[in-house]
């Protein structure tokens, strides 16, 4: 079968640059391993219970009639109404340190007087930095890398302020352990603190279904189970692709989200040892609990809180199976919602160290979960009322989980630390899209998906 486009991954970059190509009538057809779309970003059924994956909220929230940003350019491209995809916004979050607590929501002012009353002296500092981001071109694709620590540490004085704006954007989006690329910083810190937090009420499965309804009525072919095995190389050129059922598929062009290393695995020749500094090293546990009773009924109303109880955020694979200094405290039932969530749940995130998890014997690896789970809840109820009381079950995914699910080495869910803004790689044909392209959340994989397309198919003709 011949095609003019195949895109390996059905995540929202896949879906994305899918819709985009097939509204310009390109022949398209998305591959993808598992049996739901989704990929990072997805959902599940347990026992009756119905459950996210990935998406606690979806970053770059704008009221409808604004322009210029992120969200509102993306629905342009992808033809879609704002309103299909229901957004709720978030109550209130907050950054949760051992002395200091910052708290946002969708309004940057309101950000920087809790900045201005916390950190008094840093406020002037903290308008320059706000000065400084607003002036960068963060998706400028030949921009050199450059550290976010020491960008921000030449404006911002106060280390445990740094800190507390590091900490969310790196939770939602980063790649390399304790510091950031410059531009990734200011895509995060814009799509958090400048724009903000929204979720739709049925969840991702509502931006999912969107998607997927769209890129089907543009004419494009979705095949679910359908794990690419192997990449034929010819002439510098991606000749074919083989699935795992042994059929192969040709096209004038492959745009892989399955990420950088993950896609060079698939080539002819792959070895390993190059591309050592390329995999990615950060994973996640979560925990989501389903509860008897809303935590606002117990007089909780903050949507998301970022936590960390040691002396420095200290943002790396940690050396035990989880780390508990820090974390990410979700109340999905904390956004203004129409009607109440059919279930009240909370999720809680915390790093952890794929290999340990992946070296566990399966008699281990339950009991492990068990064992983390109270002592992770015995942390998190420092910051939330102890609800613990309250749980009528239990779920937990790990790295081993992602990396079952996703294919993404170490289980990473952010990818790369070494990302590849122009999506070019070696073979002339052959192309990123998604996390390791560089574009961060939900709407950046969308926009990293529709910016691919754009730039090496509809450009390129």
């Amino acid at each position: 079968m011949k095609y003019d486009v195949l895109i390996i991954g059905a995540g929202m970059s896949g879906l994305a640059a899918g819709i985009r190509l097939a509204y310009y009538d390109k022949k398209v057809c998305i591959l993808e391993r598992h049996h739901r779309v989704g990929g990072l970003n997805s959902f599940y059924s347990r026992d009756g219970h119905k459950f996210d994956v990935g998406l606690h909220a979806m970053t770059n929230y704008v009221p409808k009639g604004t322009k210029s940003t992120p969200l509102p350019k993306l629905l342009r491209q992808l033809k879609i109404q704002a309103d299909d995809f229901g957004l709720c916004q978030q109550r209130m979050s907050a950054v949760s340190f051992p002395d200091k607590t910052l708290r946002f929501n969708n309004d940057l002012n309101f950000f920087t007087q809790e900045i201005r009353d916390n950190f008094p002296k840093q406020a002037d500092n903290f308008q320059r930095l706000l000065k400084t981001i607003a002036e960068y071109d963060a998706l400028a694709l030949d921009a050199k890398p450059i550290s976010a620590r020491e960008v921000v540490g030449s404006i911002l004085s106060d280390p445990v302020l740094i800190d507390m704006i590091f900490c969310p954007l790196m939770y939602y989006g980063n790649a390399q352990e304790n510091d950031m690329e410059f531009g990734q910083f200011v895509i995060m810190f814009n799509s958090i603190f400048c724009e903000g937090f929204a979720r739709p009420q049925a969840g991702v499965r509502q931006i999912l279904d969107v998607l997927v309804k769209k890129y089907k009525d543009c004419g494009g072919e979705l095949r679910l189970k359908s794990e690419v095995q192997s990449i034929q190389v010819s002439n510098d050129r991606a000749e074919s692709v083989t699935l795992d059922n042994g059929e192969v598929l040709t096209a004038d062009k492959v745009l892989s989200s399955a990420g950088f290393v993950e896609t060079m695995s698939l080539l002819p020749g792959y070895d390993p040892a190059r591309f050592i500094n390329d995999v990615g090293r950060l994973s996640f546990v979560e925990f989501i609990m389903v509860l008897d009773r809303e935590l606002a009924g117990m007089g909780y109303n903050t949507t998301i809180t970022f936590f960390n109880n040691s002396d420095r955020f200290d943002y790396r694979k940690p050396d035990d199976l989880l780390d508990i200094s820090s974390g990410v405290i979700c109340c999905p039932n904390n956004f203004h919602f129409d009607s109440p969530l059919p279930e009240a749940m909370i999720r809680v995130t915390n790093m952890a160290n794929f290999d340990l998890w992946n070296n566990l014997e399966p008699e281990q690896y339950q009991a492990q979960k068990t064992v983390w789970l109270e002592t992770t809840l015995n942390e998190v109820v420092k910051f939330v009322p102890d609800f613990r009381p309250n749980i009528v079950y239990t779920d937990v995914f790990t790295p081993k989980t992602i990396y079952r699910y996703t294919g993404h080495m170490n289980g990473a869910v952010y990818g790369t630390p070494n990302k590849i803004k122009t999506g070019v790689t070696h073979l002339k044909n052959l192309f990123l899209c998604g996390t390791d392209q560089g574009f961060l959340g939900i709407v950046g994989a969308m926009l990293s998906g529709i910016s691919m397309a754009n730039l090496h198919v509809l450009q390129k003709g």
